[in-house]
């Protein structure tokens, strides 16, 4: 499923203090390390290098194996980790619509103290300096999150993410997110609208009622829900839903999306006229820069494959493994009960096997889990039929989860594409279903195939109690991302901390399991499958 797919767009209605549109970007959706980040100049008797003086500006938070890192890697030119720091700094600095634009920051409205200031109304420099002093719960813009906290002392360690044959140490420190003491907008002055797009995912409605609450919290009273997805920009007899907190308080409450969703829709440019002329402004980061637009693109990472580079993972995720669990379970029921009998369960993963080796090692009922990320074969002495022979024969059952997006070089592809440009893979749980069912017929033992494919049970569900949990946080960060005068960003979970990622280096490429990661070597564990070669 596409990683992009959940916006929140907000416009001031007037210019006050500057013009200027939110267009945070929620959406339902790269490489590692450093040797320090400026020339060292000076060394010390020891060896040791003395980093220089601190340069002004946000900069990179340092850590202390800074002071122990040799002279001759620092004033070596160029050091391949100084290198790679700098490229990281570059990258990973967060877009802002300041970039473009000198406007000038007012102090935040958005404040949990009973009795703060207005949101109506501007406070003084005395008024907004007492409040913002009194309640310490802002984010400093030079406050970071490390992004990996595993020292690999060899690309052979499992797992291994390494910049040099050294797996030399390096430190990835991204934003921290949440709000900010000064704010971009003028809330009175801001419209936000918010359009769900592509699949269903458990959690929509969660993100989207955050949202509503957050806006409001700053002071925003104009938000609107675009109905159908990018549809709603431009079809015709679609109109803008008007959202409250009165409106959305209870939403959580079902599955599915409030606002409906759709896949594809008219070309970005054409997207953006029609936006214009609704007088919401909506566009990638590009377009928006590429027409001097006033606004800030905060995305959400929705995507229930969990798929999506450098983050922890993305809402609807737990959910869909614990729905997958009970398939599972069905299967196993099914199988254990019959003689001879085989379950199969297919499950989501356009492009990883996240959610098939997270239900399997969770359900402890699979015996073979196969994912896009590991080839195997049918047939022959080593492949799976072969195996559930021995399965049969041993155990007098079993149990296989298989990936939508595994085992696609053994099937004949069309090349077509759904309404958002993916692939449409071939059945791989027909397939097999098929297969195991004429293997066992062709060699004279009787099986009992039951196929279950619940992908549209697992979308449309409620979100569990984890991912109610990750909306609220995504939710309410990407408002305050936004205010910040962040553009081009997207909130989200990594390293267990919540951040903000440049959208450019977080679609870049899938997130795809590593075979040789411990988490897929634990589900080998818990199967007890061959390799399939």
């Amino acid at each position: 499923m596409s990683p992009w797919r959940f916006w929140l767009l907000v416009r001031p209605r007037a210019a006050k203090r500057h013009t200027g549109h939110i267009v945070t970007a929620l959406t339902v959706a790269v490489a590692a390390a450093s040797c320090f980040y400026a020339p060292v100049v000076v060394s010390r008797a020891d060896g040791l290098a003395v980093p220089p003086a601190p340069r002004s500006g946000p900069r990179p938070m340092l850590h202390p194996t800074y002071l122990q890192t040799p002279s001759s890697c620092i004033l070596a030119a160029p050091c391949p980790t100084s290198k790679f720091q700098e490229d990281w700094d570059r990258r990973f600095s967060l877009p802002s619509i300041t970039d473009t634009y000198d406007l000038k920051p007012r102090p935040t409205t958005f404040s949990l103290k009973k009795n703060r200031p207005s949101a109506a109304r501007t406070p003084t420099s005395d008024e907004s300096d007492t409040h913002l002093d009194m309640w310490n719960g802002y984010v400093n813009n030079d406050d970071r999150a490390l992004l990996k906290v595993i020292k690999y002392s060899s690309p052979n360690s499992a797992g291994a993410e390494c910049i040099d044959p050294d797996c030399t140490w390096v430190e990835q420190w991204v934003h921290r997110a949440g709000p900010r003491k000064e704010i971009y907008f003028e809330p009175e002055e801001v419209k936000a609208a918010i359009v769900t797009c592509g699949g269903l995912c458990p959690g929509l409605n969660d993100v989207i009622r955050q949202i509503v609450f957050t806006l409001e919290t700053y002071g925003v009273k104009n938000i609107v829900g675009i109905p159908f997805g990018y549809r709603g920009f431009f079809e015709r007899g679609l109109k803008e839903m008007p959202l409250s907190r009165g409106l959305v308080e209870n939403i959580n409450l079902a599955g599915g999306s409030f606002l409906g969703v759709s896949r594809g829709g008219a070309k970005t440019s054409e997207i953006v006229d029609s936006i214009q002329d609704k007088s919401i402004y909506f566009s990638w980061t590009m377009q928006c820069r590429k027409r001097k637009l006033k606004v800030s693109v905060v995305a959400v990472p929705k995507t229930i494959d969990n798929d999506i580079l450098l983050m922890d993972k993305t809402f609807g995720f737990d959910t869909a493994v614990e729905e997958a669990q009970r398939a599972i379970n069905s299967a196993y029921i099914e199988a254990r009960s019959a003689y001879h009998g085989i379950g199969l369960v297919k499950l989501m993963g356009r492009s990883s096997g996240f959610i098939a080796m997270h239900a399997s090692l969770s359900s402890g009922q699979v015996d073979v889990c196969l994912i896009p990320e590991v080839p195997f074969k049918l047939d022959g002495e080593r492949g799976v039929l072969r195996h559930l022979e021995h399965l049969l024969k041993t155990k007098g059952f079993c149990v296989v989860c298989v990936a939508e997006a595994a085992g696609q070089d053994l099937l004949q592809t069309s090349g077509a594409t759904d309404a958002s440009g993916n692939v449409i893979f071939s059945d791989i749980g027909v397939h097999m279903q098929q297969k195991i069912k004429m293997h066992f017929k062709d060699i004279g033992v009787p099986a009992d195939v039951k196929y279950i494919d619940p992908t549209y049970m697992v979308r449309a569900c409620r979100a569990n109690a984890s991912d109610a949990i990750l909306c609220t946080v995504l939710g309410q960060n990407a408002v305050h991302g936004a205010f910040a005068g962040f553009s081009g960003i997207t909130s989200c979970v990594c390293n267990t901390h919540y951040v903000y990622l440049p959208i450019t280096e977080v679609i870049t490429a899938p997130k795809r399991i590593n075979p040789n990661s411990r988490m897929w070597h634990r589900c080998l564990t818990s199967t007890g499958q061959p390799d399939f070669d």
